[in-house]
């Protein structure tokens, strides 16, 4: 870089008249206009943005001729090209056979091309597997994107080498949402997954150990909501639920305990106190635990609140 360019770019940072940096940019005029002293320090600004002009949403949308945003959750990030199975052409007709065969050809080898090491076939199938898990657990795509992030970082560190692939996938699905405080519990990503509990809960240690993964402590109050929806729970029970909760976390009645019995247990002490006709049975499958961690939980959260419960 030359010396008049870097005074240049020095002289663009601030006024040369009255050195202020508060300049303003009219990329209308192309000048960029110093605000104290209001001197003009460059008149031919140039215009990085489009040519075309949009009105509405749909009109830019359509004029926009950029591809999608790269996405880590596709094998190749989305940079790659794609060719379609429609046999027409753009105007709707129907292309002949020799060119329907020579697409078909292309089609194949643009297939081929695009997953061509071991690193790109263990992406794919890794993808493929986290689309159908995300899919299938209702997560959000920025959970999704946050777990494929963590897949390539143990895919560069060697730790799905001698592994199973589903149970790695399932693992980083599981510490995203442990992650973003998403409310999806090791047992139903296991389930969703058709990995034992226990491979899925060794890998998830083993991303945990190795990629050096500070993960927050769980809170009950994110279970709440999700248990309440199962049982049929009134929004005014959830509210007691949460109250009773925030009370245990502040006198710290709710440390080293499950988040989602002690979630179970204050529900049921809401529903008690609401005169809501649910049982512990009922409450306990909806939260995945047994009805004796319910029981128990109920007897801490009474005797060390201090809560007046009905029989």
């Amino acid at each position: 870089m030359s010396k008049k360019t870097i005074a240049r770019q020095r002289l663009s940072d601030k006024c040369p008249e009255c050195a202020s940096k508060n300049l303003i940019h009219d990329s209308d005029s192309g000048e960029t206009v110093c605000s104290s002293c209001g001197l003009v320090i460059r008149e031919q600004m140039m215009d990085k943005g489009p040519e075309w002009r949009a009105f509405t949403q749909e009109e830019k949308a359509s004029r926009s001729r950029v591809g999608v945003p790269t996405s880590y959750s596709v094998h190749d990030k989305g940079l790659s090209t794609a060719i379609g199975r429609v046999d027409r052409d753009a105007f709707g007709r129907k292309l002949p056979l020799s060119t329907r065969l020579q697409m078909w050809r292309l089609r194949k080898w643009q297939i081929r091309s695009r997953v061509h090491s071991s690193v790109d076939r263990n992406l794919a199938q890794a993808m493929a597997e986290l689309d159908r898990l995300s899919d299938k657990m209702y997560v959000p795509a920025s959970v999704k994107e946050k777990a494929a992030v963590v897949y390539r970082k143990a895919l560069d560190k060697g730790l799905v080498r001698g592994r199973s692939i589903a149970a790695i996938a399932a693992a980083s699905l599981y510490a995203a949402c442990r992650t973003t405080s998403t409310p999806r519990t090791l047992r139903e990503i296991s389930e969703a997954s058709l990995v034992d509990k226990k491979d899925v809960a060794r890998c998830y240690r083993l991303l945990l150990r190795e990629l050096d993964v500070k993960m927050p402590i769980a809170d009950p109050l994110t279970y709440v909501s999700k248990i309440a929806e199962r049982t049929g729970i009134s929004g005014q029970t959830q509210g007691t639920a949460i109250k009773i909760l925030r009370e245990a976390q502040r006198r710290r009645a709710a440390a080293g305990k499950d988040p989602m019995g002690l979630a179970a247990a204050a529900l049921y002490i809401a529903c008690l106190m609401n005169g809501e006709k649910k049982t512990q049975k009922d409450i306990a499958e909806a939260a995945g635990v047994t009805e004796v961690t319910v029981r128990n939980r109920y007897k801490t959260l009474k005797r060390q609140l201090g809560l007046q419960v009905p029989d």
